[in-house]
């Protein structure tokens, strides 16, 4: 199978939904004369034209509002943030217009509209460029947020976004736009709200999501070389939740760690270590561990930011403490 960036794997999505349906445009800052902050919109400015792919002056508040009353008007607006720490402008326009209008239309309105750009730590950006909302738009009923790992799902799942009825918060990160991988030709669209058990193992489930699962990854082939065998799962989206999944893998471990880069308050973890000892609190045999990030906005000198961030280390020691395991 052929092999392709993040980022292409995006522009196929968004260009194929595109051809596929007039209806859908693109508008945000940078997306068309320069071929997108991170070149995601390659090219697609040539192919569809400045009403299809629409530069906006640095005003979120505006262009994400632009969108909501477009898709309530019928089109499918995706509307790029540059990043989600942008999206804080436009967070009125998110939360009390796109997130609401099906209900407090009473079901007459749909907004069928997809925000997305990177989210989280890109490296020396400091606090203002580094921080992680995921669970801010998971707390909204209305939305649903996606979080992709790796070029596949971000295809599949942009997809899907794109042909919802319902707005969608797609997440990206900077650090993955350039990581390849394999992307089938033929169409696939994966479904919203369904995680993905990427690796099998019985003595403990690791559970993340983005590009943490990178971390996820690495520190299952360090457990490996100990003989403990870590079940991984990869969340793609946190809300909905596949909350089934989460439960059936505890059942068989005993055990669970979560892998998040938001801070620990109110975090997703501590949603899925609520849940897993609501549902599966007899199939437990160590407390649930999060790993997040340290509770502080995120340094810009690279040796704090290593302090700060979920690491490999991190995660084995806490795999250690819940398999009793000798650290």
């Amino acid at each position: 199978m052929r092999q392709i960036q993040f980022r292409e794997a995006l522009r196929e999505a968004l260009s194929e939904e595109m051809r596929r349906d007039p209806r859908v445009f693109l508008m945000g800052e940078e997306v068309a004369e320069y071929n997108g902050a991170y070149k995601v919109s390659q090219g697609m400015l040539d192919e569809f034209g400045p009403e299809r792919v629409i530069d906006t002056p640095i005003a979120e508040l505006g262009f994400a509002g632009i969108g909501v009353g477009a898709a309530a008007n019928g089109l499918i607006p995706v509307i790029e943030f540059m990043t989600f720490n942008f999206s804080l402008v436009a967070i009125d326009q998110v939360i009390n217009s796109a997130a609401k209008l099906y209900s407090m239309s009473g079901g007459q309105y749909s907004c069928p509209i997809v925000f997305r750009g990177p989210t989280g730590n890109a490296g020396m950006l400091s606090s203002q460029h580094s921080q992680n909302f995921e669970n801010w738009y998971a707390n909204t009923p209305g939305l649903k947020v996606v979080v992709p790992s790796n070029p596949y799902d971000a295809k599949g799942l942009l997809k899907a976004a794109i042909r919802d009825p319902d707005p969608v918060i797609f997440m990206e990160s900077e650090l993955m736009y350039g990581d390849k991988g394999e992307v089938p030709e033929e169409e696939y669209i994966l479904e919203i709200g369904k995680a993905n058990v990427v690796r099998q193992g019985k003595h403990v489930t690791l559970v993340s999501f983005g590009k943490m699962m990178k971390v996820a990854y690495a520190a299952a082939d360090e457990l490996a070389k100990e003989g403990i065998e870590a079940e991984v799962i990869d969340l793609r989206s946190v809300r909905p939740i596949d909350y089934d999944t989460l439960i059936e893998s505890v059942k068989k471990t005993n055990r669970m760690v979560v892998i998040e880069e938001a801070w620990p308050l109110a975090s997703i973890s501590g949603e899925l270590a609520y849940i897993v000892q609501r549902r599966a609190f007899d199939h437990l045999d160590a407390p649930v561990i999060r790993i997040t990030c340290a509770d502080v906005p995120l340094p810009y000198a690279p040796t704090l930011i290593e302090a700060s961030l979920p690491n490999v280390a991190r995660v084995v020691k806490a795999v250690k403490e819940v398999t009793y395991a000798k650290a």
